[in-house]
């Protein structure tokens, strides 16, 4: 297998199938990706070092996935140039919203491109990664568009089936 573009990494390996979603929407684009689970607060250590070493090794992008205090992101994003997504995990009785508030407000100078709680956002994430990486790559960027097409051609086929059967 060839570098992987994206690094997926998560906090625990309960979080595995949500992340997951970034995964297969990587896999759509033909973005090559690793996945890998290190905690902000159980491995500290271990956290700063897959951060500092991730660019080293050809990643382009982090998608960072955690629940509860989910500071996996920041942390990430403390220890590299970068770029840092946070997917939300809805692991409390908060359902995620634990998660988002502390994924998304990261002080001044130290972003996390923050997605929706959850399977959602974890599609985003991989979509997201997929168009920061096609900034630099025209033949990725023409996989987007007809990406963006596809998706409006099932709202036309839902619209046509939703007035066919009102008639």
């Amino acid at each position: 297998m060839s570098e992987p573009q994206v690094s997926i990494v998560m906090g625990s390996d309960s979080d595995l199938e949500i992340m997951r979603e970034a995964g297969k929407a990587l896999e759509e684009f033909g973005i090559t990706y690793e996945i890998d689970v290190t905690s902000a607060h159980r491995s500290p250590d271990r956290t700063a070092d897959y951060a500092r070493k991730a660019a080293g090794r050809g990643v382009r992008v982090i998608i960072a996935g955690a629940g509860g205090a989910a500071h996996l992101a920041g942390v990430i994003a403390a220890h590299t140039t970068l770029p840092v997504i946070g997917v939300p995990i809805p692991s409390t009785s908060l359902q995620g919203m634990d998660s988002l508030l502390a994924t998304v407000q990261m002080p001044a100078g130290i972003p996390v491109a923050t997605v929706a709680i959850g399977k959602p956002g974890a599609t985003n994430a991989g979509i997201l990664a997929a168009q920061i990486i096609a900034l630099a790559d025209s033949s990725l960027a023409k996989k987007l568009s007809a990406h963006k097409e596809k998706l409006a051609q099932g709202v036309e086929e839902k619209s046509r089936k939703l007035k066919a059967s009102h008639n």
